[in-house]
């Protein structure tokens, strides 16, 4: 075990400890006092838990200090591992510290052409600014209805009736891939591995209606739901499965062809479910809407939806942008054709007609921790990258990240970071720094909303469920992010002092890799060692 002493490098620390101060009732607080002294400590339970079996063969790095800069739990804390979802923590701390709890997105639109006599002889441009939130029917989203009739009064308000030519979903904001390329490929098919564009719909999600056959080995029955996608085309490879088998279906999407492919079974004793997958082509979904509802409102576009990428670019002649889904007798898609001669207008030469703001990026980091949205993450990583560096590529995005944490006392050169969510598996970090990180961010002028954007056990988001046995006052002084995937399982975060003393405020990073013991083992194990340090630390 790593004994040595952790140290606070900014005893300032102190000065803001009292936003992690919760008062609890005076009685609440003798009855916590009479128990400690029945309580083993959290070093002890964490002792017991490494020389378990639950533990053989993992690898571990822990740490947890107190606000008077004292270890009270410390084993290999500067051991390297897999993160998972803690990665948030990074970005989300990162992107508040240096953007700001107001940071907005903006969705602009804007076109080329002229207008005359109410006509629209160009193409119309939705700009993408990276807004995770377009069309999501998340909690703190804009409904799409609303967003598309404000859209549409701008268009009103230029005096444009009619659009001779496309709406063109515009995702240039961003550059290079949507999603990192050591994304496992059954991950990039998901609702968690969508990938962020610089023009997001409905958080790049595609909804399936999916029931199982009459018998094993019959194929599963798969049903487009919503986004509408008559462009798509969905080969079914899924199989029923035999009762208590669960459901194994992966969808496995095209980015440079409109196909995807279901695989995997679906037990026949389950009953019908909506299973999310990822939608490759968001900036068209989004483009196709919107045609379609200012059609319903009397405005017609001749050109039709569109996109900047290979499959849906304006290509007036292509079936496949239209919907119909033909091929050209060869079996290729005949929107695969080639880009032709059009190219895209360049984005500082379209006249802009107005835009739309995103909700601020204090709630979108909220909803990033609380929900451990992975889209939102990556939105959040890239635009660190743009602002920063003038790039929302995923290189640029890992360079900004560098500075900043150097910027903040918290840079550390063996860290490796590939993206923002915590989805690749060669993201690297180590206890110590995840302290380091949150220490830092108590002196930040961000750091209220990046408490509030933790979520809390038995509370909403991923931690609702958990800890559940343990006090509810209890449980509301933890705030942590979680981390889960194979063999990973991580939970960081503060601990409000009972006592309202500063020094009682407890920072804790609990990192454990490449177990074989089924999860909720491992897991109760780290919520004895969380409760520990909350009650009797």
């Amino acid at each position: 075990m790593d004994t040595r002493k952790h140290t606070m490098k900014h005893t300032a620390t102190l000065a803001v400890t009292c936003l992690l101060i919760y008062v609890m009732p005076a009685g609440k607080a003798e009855a916590a006092a009479a128990t400690n002294g029945h309580t083993a400590t959290a070093g002890h339970i964490m002792e017991e838990a490494l020389k378990s079996r639950d533990f053989e063969g993992a690898s571990v790095s822990m740490l947890a200090i107190n606000g008077a800069g004292d270890t009270l739990l410390c084993h290999d804390s500067g051991r390297m591992l897999i993160p998972a979802s803690n990665m948030k923590l990074v970005t989300t701390a990162l992107a508040l510290h240096s953007l700001g709890g107001d940071y907005r997105y903006e969705t602009r639109i804007g076109y080329c052409g002229t207008i005359s006599d109410g006509i629209l002889e160009g193409d119309l441009y939705i700009i993408g600014g990276g807004d995770p939130t377009l069309g999501s029917r998340n909690r703190i989203a804009i409904p799409t209805d609303t967003l598309f009739a404000q859209w549409e009064r701008l268009l009103r308000q230029a005096g444009i009736s009619r659009i001779h030519g496309c709406i063109i979903g515009d995702g240039r904001f961003f550059s290079g891939m949507d999603e990192h390329p050591t994304w496992e490929l059954c991950d990039a098919g998901t609702y968690y591995g969508t990938g962020a564009s610089g023009l997001n719909f409905y958080e790049n999600v595609q909804d399936f209606k999916v029931s199982a056959g009459a018998a094993p080995g019959d194929p599963v029955c798969i049903k487009s739901d919503y986004p509408e996608s008559p462009w798509m085309e969905i080969m079914n490879s899924a199989v029923t499965g035999k009762a208590g088998t669960g459901n194994t279906l992966y969808f496995y999407p095209g980015g440079f062809a409109p196909v995807g492919e279901m695989r995997g079974t679906f037990a026949v004793d389950r009953k019908p479910k909506t299973e999310s997958a990822a939608n490759k082509f968001p900036e068209y979904t989004l483009a196709w809407y919107f045609t379609k509802y200012l059609s319903e409102c009397g405005m017609e576009c001749t050109g039709g939806p569109a996109d900047l990428g290979p499959v849906f670019r304006p290509d007036r002649n292509s079936p496949v942008r239209n919907g119909m889904n033909e091929t050209d007798g060869t079996g290729r898609h005949a929107g695969l054709q080639g880009y032709g001669d059009w190219a895209p207008a360049a984005q500082d030469s379209l006249k802009i007609l107005g835009g739309t703001l995103s909700p601020t990026l204090a709630e979108i980091a909220r909803v990033t921790n609380t929900d451990s949205n992975n889209l939102y993450a990556e939105t959040l990583f890239k635009t660190l990258g743009k602002e920063y560096c003038g790039n929302g590529c995923y290189d640029s995005a890992a360079v900004a990240v560098r500075g900043l944490l150097e910027e903040i006392g918290a840079g550390d050169r063996r860290l490796r970071i590939r993206d923002g969510s915590g989805l690749s598996r060669e993201d690297l970090l180590d206890a110590g720094f995840i302290c380091t990180l949150l220490e830092r961010m108590m002196v930040s002028p961000a750091f209220e909303d990046f408490f509030g954007s933790l979520p809390y056990p038995g509370g909403e988001g991923t931690l609702e469920y958990y800890m559940t046995t343990v006090p509810a006052e209890t449980r509301q002084r933890i705030r942590m992010k979680s981390g889960s995937m194979g063999g990973v399982r991580c939970f960081s975060g503060y601990i409000t002092p009972v006592t309202g003393a500063k020094e009682d405020a407890v920072i804790f990073s609990l990192m454990v890799n490449g177990f074989t013991a089924p999860l909720h083992r491992v897991q109760n194990h780290l919520f004895r060692i969380i409760e520990a340090l909350a009650v009797n630390p």
